[in-house]
C-alpha cells in the first residue's frame, strides 16, 4: 500500500501543478465528460425516462425535440466552463436553465450539472453566497419532486434529491477545508523556514561579534605590550644592552602568548570540509587567578600596577571570571596606550553585597583619541560583556587627574542557571 499511495500522491501533485499552469484544460475536460456521459445518451434515446425506461416514466415526462433538448443541454453544461472563476454566476445560470427545463416537464440526464455547480460553489465561491444557493437548490428540488410525482412518491423523490444536493455541498466544503488546512500548513512551514534562517543568521552574527571581541582583546592588549617593550628596548640597547635583550625576550614571550590565544579562538572556526576534523589545542579560558600574571606582564611594559581584591571571589562562575579578566585586560591596555610607561595604575576587584565592582584608575594624562563623545571598540566591548551579567561600565576623567574605569556586574544567579 505504501508505494501505491506514494505514486498516487505524486500523480496528484503533478495534476495540480498542470492544472495551475493550464486551468482551462480541466474545465474543458469536465464539460466534455458530462457531454459524453449524460448528454449524448439523451440525444440518442430522446431524453431521460425514455428508451428502455418503465412506461410510467415515459408518461410522466415531456418528450422534447432534438433542437430544444440540445439548447437545454448547452445551457446546463456550458456554464461549467467558468465554474471555478465565477462559481455563483455558473450556478445561477445552470439553476435558471434547470427551472425552465422542469417547468416544461422535461427530464434530462444533464441535470447533474446543477450538482456539479453546487459543489464548485461550495469549493471556490464565497461562503456568504451558499445560503442563497441552498435556497435556490431546495426550491428546484421541490419542483422536480412535484413534477415527478406521477412516477414516484414526492417524499421519496425529495429525500433522494436533497440527499444528493447535501452530499455535493458537503463534499465541496470538505475539500475546501482540506485545502485551507494544507495551505495553512504550507504557510507555517514557509514561516518556520524563514524563522530558522533568521535564527541561523542571528547566531552567525552573534558568533562573529563574540570572535571579534575576543580578537580585539587579545590582539589589542598584546600588541600594546609588545610596542611598549620594543620602544623601551630601542632606548635601552645603547645604554644597557642587557635590558634591550630582556625586552626582546619579553616581546617574544608576549607574541607567543598572543599566538596561542589566537589559535585557541580561531581553531573552533575551522570547517569540517577543510579536511579531517582536527581538535584545536585549547588552553583553559583566563580566570581571576590569571589577573596576577596579566599585571606582571603589563608591569614589564612600564606600568606600576597596584592590584587589590576584596570579598569572596572564589564563588564566581567561569563565565563571570572570564568577563572580569577581559574587562581588566582592556582597561590596562587603554592605560598602557594612552597614559604611557611610568604611569601608576590602581586596580581593585571587590565583592560588594550582590555586586562585583571593578575599578581601574591611572594617574597619567587624560587622552581621549577620536572625535568627542566617540567610544572606541574596547569600551563598547567592555559594556557588552558587562551587560551579559546585568551590569554597566563607566569611563572618564578621574577627580584629581588621570583616567578611571568602573564596571559593575550583578552576581545574582540568572534564571535557568545551574
Amino acid at each position: 500500500m505504501g508505494p501505491l499511495v506514494a505514486r498516487l500522491s505524486r500523480g496528484g501533485q503533478r495534476l495540480r501543478k498542470a492544472d495551475r499552469a493550464h486551468p482551462w484544460v480541466l474545465d474543458t475536460a469536465v464539460v466534455v465528460l458530462v457531454l459524453l456521459m449524460f448528454c449524448l445518451p439523451d440525444l440518442l434515446h430522446g431524453g431521460a425516462g425514455y428508451g428502455d425506461g418503465p412506461r410510467r416514466f415515459r408518461l410522466a415526462f415531456t418528450r422534447l425535440p432534438p433542437a430544444g433538448m440540445l439548447l437545454l443541454q448547452a445551457g446546463l453544461v456550458l456554464p461549467l466552463l467558468w465554474r471555478r472563476r465565477r462559481p455563483m454566476a455558473a450556478f445561477g445560470t445552470i439553476a435558471a436553465v434547470f427551472v425552465l427545463q422542469w417547468s416544461l416537464g422535461a427530464a434530462l440526464r444533464a441535470d447533474v450539472a446543477l450538482f456539479i455547480a453546487l459543489y464548485s460553489l461550495a469549493l471556490h465561491g464565497r461562503l456568504r453566497q451558499l445560503p442563497w444557493a441552498c435556497g435556490i437548490m431546495a426550491a428546484g428540488m421541490v419542483l422536480v419532486a412535484v413534477r415527478a410525482s406521477a412516477a414516484v412518491s414526492v417524499w421519496d423523490a425529495l429525500f433522494f434529491l436533497l440527499s444528493t444536493a447535501t452530499a455535493a455541498l458537503a463534499l465541496g466544503l470538505m475539500v475546501r477545508t482540506r485545502r485551507a488546512q494544507l495551505e495553512g500548513l504550507r504557510e507555517r512551514a514557509a514561516r518556520l523556514e524563514i524563522e530558522r534562517d533568521q535564527r541561523s543568521r542571528l547566531a552567525v552574527a552573534t558568533e562573529r561579534t563574540r570572535v571579534a571581541r575576543e580578537m580585539h582583546d587579545i590582539v589589542g592588549h598584546n600588541l600594546a605590550v609588545m610596542i611598549t617593550l620594543a620602544d623601551a628596548g630601542v632606548y635601552a640597547t645603547d645604554a644597557t644592552p642587557e635590558r634591550g635583550k630582556e625586552a626582546l625576550q619579553l616581546i617574544g614571550d608576549t607574541g607567543r602568548t598572543a599566538l596561542g590565544e589566537l589559535r585557541r579562538v580561531l581553531g573552533v572556526l575551522r570547517e569540517a570540509s577543510d579536511g579531517p576534523p582536527v581538535t584545536p589545542e585549547l588552553s583553559p579560558q583566563p580566570v581571576l587567578m590569571d589577573i596576577e600574571a596579566l599585571c606582571a606582564g603589563v608591569r614589564t611594559a612600564g606600568l606600576d600596577i597596584v592590584y587589590r581584591t576584596a570579598g569572596d571571589l572564589g564563588a564566581l562562575d567561569g563565565g563571570m571570571q572570564l568577563t572580569v579578566y577581559r574587562i581588566v585586560q582592556e582597561a590596562l591596555t587603554n592605560s598602557l596606550k594612552h597614559a604611557g610607561a611610568g604611569t601608576q595604575v590602581k586596580l581593585s576587584v571587590a565583592v560588594e553585597d550582590v555586586r562585583l565592582v571593578i575599578r581601574v584608575r591611572d594617574d597619567g594624562p587624560v587622552e581621549c583619541p577620536g572625535a568627542p563623545n566617540e567610544e572606541g571598540h574596547g569600551l563598547v566591548g567592555m559594556r557588552e560583556r558587562a551587560a551579559l551579567y546585568g551590569g554597566n561600565v563607566s569611563a572618564g576623567p578621574a577627580a584629581g587627574g588621570g583616567w578611571a574605569v568602573e564596571a559593575t556586574l550583578d552576581m545574582t544567579p540568572r534564571a535557568g542557571a545551574t
